[in-house]
This record gives C-alpha cells, sequence and structure tokens, in this order.
C-alpha cells in the first residue's frame, strides 16, 4: 500500500464525524467533464465570445432560452452515468458511522445514485426541475425529451428550468448554512476534486478547525500549505483503496 494511502487509513480509523467536500474531479472518473473545457462550439455558433460560465449563467438563460438549454443539455446533463469509486466509498463510510456530510458543488446526483443520505448540493441539481409559473416539478428526462425547443410545462405552459444555481443566481440559505453547520462540527475535513477557485462555495472550508484537514485533487489546492495530507493521484482509485482497507 503506497505511504499516503496508508496515512489517509490512518486518519479514516482515527475519525468520527468526517465531512467531504467535493468539486468538478470527483464526477470526472464517471466520463462526466468539466464544462469550462468544452464551449468552443457554441462561441462559433452564434458567433459571439462567451464563456462557459455565461452560457449557463441567469441572464443567458432570460435572454437566449433554447440557446442555453442546447448548451445545457449537452454539457451538463450526463443521464448515463454512474458512480465511481469516490462515490461508492464515501457511501460506505458513511453507512460505517464515520461519514457525517458530504458538501457536494456537484450537480449530477451520483453521491446518491451510490446510496449516500445526507448530502448538500450547492449548486442544486440537474435530477430536479420546476416550472416559473406553478411550480409544478419534473425529472431530468423531461427536459432532455423537450430538445431541442425550450421545455414547456403541460399544465401551465411556463418554462420549465433545473433546479441549479445559475452564474448571478444565490446559493441557497439553508444549504449554505448546513453546509458550514457541517464542516464546524467535523473532526475531519476531505477535500477531494476541486482546486477550491469557485466562490462562494471554496470560501466554506475556513469554517474547519478539526483535527484532520486531507486534500486529494490532482492539481494544487489553495489548502495545500494547511493540509496534513496532500494526495495527487485519481481520487476514485484512492478513496476505494482506503475505505476498503479499514
Amino acid at each position: 500500500m503506497d505511504a499516503n494511502v496508508k496515512k489517509l487509513v490512518d486518519i479514516l480509523r482515527d475519525s468520527k464525524k468526517i465531512v467531504f467536500f467535493g468539486g468538478a474531479g470527483v464526477s470526472t472518473e464517471s466520463g462526466i467533464p468539466d464544462f469550462r473545457s468544452a464551449n468552443g462550439i457554441y462561441n462559433e455558433k452564434l458567433g459571439m465570445n462567451l464563456s462557459p460560465e455565461q452560457l449557463v449563467s441567469h441572464t443567458y438563460f432570460e435572454k437566449y432560452p433554447k440557446d442555453f438549454f442546447e448548451f445545457y443539455r449537452d454539457k451538463l446533463v450526463y443521464p448515463d452515468a454512474k458512480p465511481n469509486g469516490c462515490h461508492v466509498a464515501l457511501a460506505k463510510l458513511e453507512r460505517m458511522g464515520k461519514l457525517s456530510a458530504i458538501v457536494t458543488q456537484n450537480i449530477d446526483g451520483l453521491h446518491q445514485a451510490a446510496g449516500a443520505e445526507n448530502v448538500y448540493e450547492l449548486h442544486g441539481s440537474v435530477l430536479r426541475n420546476y416550472c416559473l409559473g406553478c411550480g409544478a416539478k419534473y425529472d431530468a428526462a423531461f427536459v432532455m425529451d423537450a430538445a431541442p425547443d425550450v421545455p414547456k410545462c403541460p399544465k401551465c405552459g411556463g418554462t420549465v428550468r433545473p433546479d441549479v444555481v445559475l452564474y448571478e443566481e444565490a446559493l441557497d440559505g439553508e444549504v449554505i448554512q448546513d453546509s458550514i453547520d457541517a464542516i464546524e462540527t467535523a473532526d475531519t475535513l476531505i477535500i477531494g476534486g476541486t482546486s477550491l477557485v469557485v466562490y462562494p462555495a471554496a470560501g466554506f472550508i475556513r469554517y474547519f478547525a478539526g483535527k484532520h484537514l486531507v486534500v486529494i485533487n490532482k492539481s494544487e489546492t489553495r489548502a495545500d500549505s494547511k493540509a496534513e495530507l496532500v494526495i495527487r493521484a485519481p481520487i476514485g482509485e484512492i478513496m476505494s483503496e482506503a475505505v476498503d482497507a479499514l
């Protein structure tokens, strides 16, 4: 066993209240890419120089709903994606009574698909959608099946939008508070699959005052200098091996 993995196993054994804070890197092993890497085709088509952040902004959703949904369906919804080793390992840690919460920036629902229950989705979920007119709720298939058009509510005719936090929109206050409370009371915080550049979510880690801080990410993060353990490797492989060794 690699020395870093062995140290992670020791930390997990010593922990009673672990919180996992994760980002896009957690789901890349499930075949879900970081959406920031693929927007050139849309700029060419639209004749605009737009960043992916602009393409999934509240303003763009309101002004160009059809183009918004084309990008959204193609780049943000992956209905065939399955949980990977990290998702499965975290769900196992929760069943063991060691993991108290998952705080995720992802919108794919894969933590719940793996069996985790206490998941705080900072940016919402593509699995939930609602009508702006009457509030009726719809699943991801409803939005996908409406392609190439803007999904409309059959009850009132209103636009159905994903229950995700778009750029320019505020995070849900209750989810924020629950996430902070979990981090504040944790004895171990594992930061995984995120370089901590997306705010305000990335700022939540400052509330951690527990015993063990672990970072598992392929690239450098702002928390590396404070971490007890930093591992630069695929997170699915690392978490699977460590949890299986408990």
